[in-house]
């Protein structure tokens, strides 16, 4: 993140409950780890024809929404269409969650630290989206 959008991000009216800065590197770090490893699985097993390519949809759709969430709010810096798309990560994880659960039950259990951290980051967003109106 460069300078001028730190410094844009830190100007923002924040709730009382919004996590020091310094901890979103290494909790992305941890839930990087995991979506390589079961988002990895699940795009493998599409590849080798174990299951349909509607059941991978979520999953790449989620990557989509997750890796333009930081340009929108940090480069457009749209409090609002970041909203939006934290909203489209959360719904498309729990449809990825829902879909893979009956053919791997253990990438939707791998899930869990991921869907725990965007429903806080979808709070936090509405909120700050809401306070810096």
């Amino acid at each position: 993140m460069d300078i001028e959008a730190y410094s844009w991000y830190q100007q923002l009216i924040k709730p009382s409950y919004s996590p020091p800065s310094w901890l979103f590197g290494p909790v992305w770090t941890f839930l990087y780890i995991l979506i390589a490893v079961s988002f990895g699985r699940v795009f493998w097993m599409t590849w080798k024809k174990e299951v349909p390519f509607i059941i991978a949809l979520p999953f790449i759709l989620n990557l989509l929404f997750n890796f333009i969430f930081t340009p929108i709010q940090f480069g457009l810096k749209n409090n609002f269409l970041a909203g939006t798309d934290i909203l489209l990560v959360l719904g498309t994880l729990i449809w990825a969650m829902i879909v893979i659960y009956p053919r791997a039950r253990w990438i939707t259990y791998m899930q869990i630290p991921y869907l725990l951290w965007v429903s806080f980051a979808s709070v936090l967003q509405l909120t700050i989206t809401y306070l810096n109106k």
